[in-house]
Formats: C-alpha cells, structure tokens, sequence
C-alpha cells in the first residue's frame, strides 16, 4: 500500500493527509468545486476534482471515487467520517476493484449499519441491550403490539439510520402511530429505508463510548470511554474522557462488553461501539456501533499519545496493531466542535465568511481544521469548523485550560458556538457530572 485516495474534505481529509505524510505514503485529494481552495486540496500530492458543489454530484460519487483512484494508481481509499465511510455498497465496490478500504469489511459495516441486526449480534455476545424489539417493520399496527410489551416512554428509531434522524420519543400510546410514521416517512427520505424498530426510553442517561481497534490478525484493545452526553437533538457539541461518572468497576465492564462485541463480530480497524448509561439504576446498554473513526478521536489521542488515523492505514495494509492495550488513564481531555452555528438561534446554519480566525495554543491545548482568514462557509457541508482539544493531568486543570482557551479565540465574520460552549463549562451541572443526553432540550423548555 503506497498512495491513497482521500475519500473526504475538510478538517479529516488534512488529519489523514498527515497521516501519510507521517507514514511515507503517497495521498491523492479530491476535492468539488466549491472545494477547490481548501487546504485539503493542495496539501496532498495530487488534486482531483470530483464534481460540483452538491455532496450527492461530488464526494457521494463512489464509482466516481473508484474511477480516480484507478485513474491516479491508488491502492487504498479512506473514508474518513461521513459521506460513505459506513456504506457497504462502497466498501464492497473497492474491494471488487481490488483497492483496500481503511476500514471494516463490507460485512460488518452492514451488520453494525443495521441498527436491529446490530442489537442481535450485541445480544449474541453477551452485551447488555435495551429492552426493544429484535425485529424491524414499517407497519405501524404490528409495531403497536410491541410496544405495549416494552411500556412507555419508548423510542421509534430508524434501523438504517443515525444522527438523530427518523428518531421519535413517544410518551403514550394515543400518539403512537403518529410519531411512528412520522419516523418511518423521514427515514426513508433520509436513508433509503422506512425500516423501524423499538427501544425502552431512558430519561436521564449519559452517552459512553468505548474506542476499539483490532487488527487482521486477532488482536482488539480498547483505549477506555469517551463521555458525549452535551448533545442537541441527538448531535454531539462537547466530547471528554474519561468519563465523570463512571466509577472504575463501571468504566471496566462497559470496555469489556464492547471488546466482546469486536471479537464476535470479527471487527478490524478503528471503530467505536456506543452505549447508554442510566444514572438512576447505574446500568449501562448497548446502543450502536460506528464502524469508522469518529469526529471526536482526537480525545482519546490526546489522552494517549496515540496517533488513530496512522494506526487505520498500518492495520488495513495487513500490520499487527502497534497499539498496546492502555491502563486507566492519567489525565483527562475535552473537545469542543468549534461549528459555524448560532447556538441563540435554535443551532441554526451560518454560512459566510470569516473575516477574523486566531485560535488558541499553549500547553494542553491542540486544535484541529482546515479554515483559515478569509475562508468561505459553505452552505453545502457540515458546519464544523474546527476542534479545539485539551488536556490537563486533572478534570480540574482541563477545564481551567479550556476556559481560557476559549476566552482567547477569536472568530469574526460569523455566529459559532464558541459563546455555548464558554457558558458550559460555568454551568453546576456540567462541572458536577449531572447533565444528561436531553439536558439542553430541557433547559431550553425550561
């Protein structure tokens, strides 16, 4: 494996470019055309346009993908995060092509894709699951049967979906059938499939993440829990490790389950399996696994010294892992998705230019992107702007980094969420461990 095409854009696409760099491998870019004076698209050794602005005419392409690496004398291709990093129909296609895909095969990423059939194999290897259905349908009167048997509150949840999307809570029965084909109707739309399966509802839980990584040649490790509970509308805004709440048997037994959940799967890469942990009855439950490397990764590099991205590219071209597996960790690390959103405006979108860009830096403090003075948001694509990551030898010392980091940046032009972010780490709540998934929801009702 010697030249890769980057399968991406942005703030990932620059992190696997010095991934390569790092490792002496060869990186072809592509880029749309409103992509074409990103970083990204110059920092590689080659660039290659992949259509125009619309994620669907460009970076969704994958026999376009294919043809350009083909084209270019590529052997490998990295998805990165989004667009058709959790496609099977993708992976599959490059494996056809006889070019390796950084990442699981396409038989486990439809397992995992497949939010019901990832319950089963959970079930199968001894994790703890929510109390749902096993089945999936898009008949909303056979589904009212099971939730009879599971009880109220409960959630209708798309079983090809995430993010959020084709996701309903549904308080009583009387409103059922509505919200279920509500869920249904926007699935569909959004991923090919109005497929719904049920899940008890938990009003108060933490969301925990356990990073693993396995190689081809039966070795797993997980490098311990990530806490992702700031969250709006199922949309992680704050990620820290480890987690303030978990106590030590805790944190063990979630690392355990997940790594039983890789070997029965037969996992290979990086990947993450996700969990929820009540904080009323301390019982934690197996939710879904991303079978690709996560936005927040750089957590769990900080908090380790590790290098995720390199290690994808060393497993996937048949390396042992070089990682070993990690005792509890030292310190502590946060990241703030820095996106060009107004958080007192309902989150909403705001593209535009930005006019002023000075981030922070000093000891414990790292930040991630591709943006730059003068840089155009464009409206087409994910409102990330960057992630600022820090670290400190204590939860402590990390969040009075974190405050004065974001006291120092400095971005003019346009609404972030840099203002959220600096009130959340003034919050009680947030400092004490007792916010929860919903928190900003309810806060915002109240």
């Amino acid at each position: 494996m010697r030249r890769i095409l980057i399968a991406n854009r942005g703030e990932i696409a620059l992190r696997a470019i010095r991934a390569c760099r790092k490792l002496g491998l060869e990186c072809v870019a592509v880029h749309s055309a409103a992509d074409k004076g990103s970083p990204h698209a110059w920092a590689a050794d080659r660039s290659v346009c992949i259509g125009p602005a619309a994620p669907s005419d460009s970076y969704l392409r994958a026999e376009a993908l294919i043809e350009v690496a083909l084209r270019t004398g590529c052997d490998a291709i990295y998805p990165g995060y989004g667009f058709l990093s959790e496609k099977e129909s993708f992976a599959a296609l490059c494996k056809r092509e006889d070019l390796i895909f950084v990442g699981p095969s396409a038989e486990v990423i439809a397992l995992m894709g497949d939010k019901a059939a990832a319950r089963r194999a959970a079930e199968s290897a001894g994790v703890p699951v929510v109390p749902g259905t096993g089945t999936t349908t898009v008949d909303p009167d056979e589904s009212v049967r099971h939730a009879e048997a599971i009880g109220f509150p409960l959630l209708a949840k798309a079983a090809a979906g995430g993010g959020g999307r084709g996701m309903r809570i549904v308080d009583t029965a009387e409103e059922f059938r509505h919200q279920f084909g509500q869920a249904s109707a926007e699935a569909k739309a959004a991923f090919g499939s109005g497929e719904m399966y049920l899940e008890r509802f938990f009003r108060r839980v933490r969301h925990i993440e356990i990073q693993v990584f396995a190689d081809h040649h039966g070795n797993a490790i997980h490098l311990w829990d990530r806490d992702c509970s700031v969250q709006r509308r199922h949309q992680k805004l704050i990620e820290e490790a480890p987690s303030p709440v978990l106590g030590t048997d805790e944190r063990e037994a979630i690392a355990e389950a997940a790594i039983a959940l890789v070997r029965f799967s037969k996992y290979a890469n990086a990947g993450t399996v996700e969990f929820i942990f009540d904080l009323e009855t301390r019982r934690f439950f197996f939710i879904e696994m991303n079978t690709r490397i996560q936005v927040e990764h750089p957590v769990t590099e900080a908090l380790f010294g590790v290098d995720l991205v390199a290690e994808q590219f060393r497993v996937a071209r048949g390396d042992r892992l070089s990682l070993k597996q990690p005792q509890h960790p030292a310190g502590c690390a946060i990241e703030f998705r820095i996106n060009a959103e107004d958080p007192d405006k309902r989150f909403s979108p705001q593209p535009g230019q930005i006019s002023d860009w000075r981030p922070p830096s000093g000891c414990g403090i790292r930040f991630d992107s591709h943006v730059y003075p003068g840089f155009a948001v464009s409206p087409f694509y994910d409102s990330l702007l960057g992630k600022l990551i820090v670290s400190g030898t204590s939860r402590e010392e990390m969040i009075a980094r974190a405050r004065a980091a974001l006291d120092a940046f400095r971005i003019g032009g346009i609404a972030t969420t840099l203002p959220f972010h600096r009130r959340m780490l003034d919050e009680p709540e947030f400092l004490s461990g007792g916010i929860h998934t919903r928190w900003i929801e309810d806060r915002r009702a109240d």
